[in-house]
């Protein structure tokens, strides 16, 4: 029995449709998966404030960097050389300065 070519248009509407429906649902489950995986990190990073802790990177700057900055700039030093001299960021250079300023 020959498959008419008006089925075969059906049924593959059909699967398009049902591809769609699965790939939705699918978002839906990663999305809600991913709200709580973020509300779980912000949790423990509350915790962990709470507990004391200091979050993030710690810095390289200390009171002799801080004092070579304000010299090298009263100096006339680019910003750009301090930065390269004592190997910090250009931005880390203008934090200092905006500090002592």
């Amino acid at each position: 029995m020959p498959v008419k070519k008006k089925e075969l248009h059906q049924s593959k509407i059909k699967l398009e449709l049902n591809k769609k429906m699965m790939f939705g649902m699918l978002s839906v489950f990663s999305e809600f998966e991913r709200s709580m995986i973020r509300e779980r990190v912000i949790a423990g990073q509350q915790r962990a404030v709470a507990n004391g802790v200091k979050l993030g990177r710690k810095t390289n700057v200390n009171d002799g960097i801080i004092t070579a900055v304000y010299h090298m700039r009263q100096n006339n030093v680019s910003i750009k050389r301090i930065a390269k001299d004592l190997q910090i960021g250009v931005g880390t250079v203008y934090k200092i300065l905006d500090k002592v300023a």
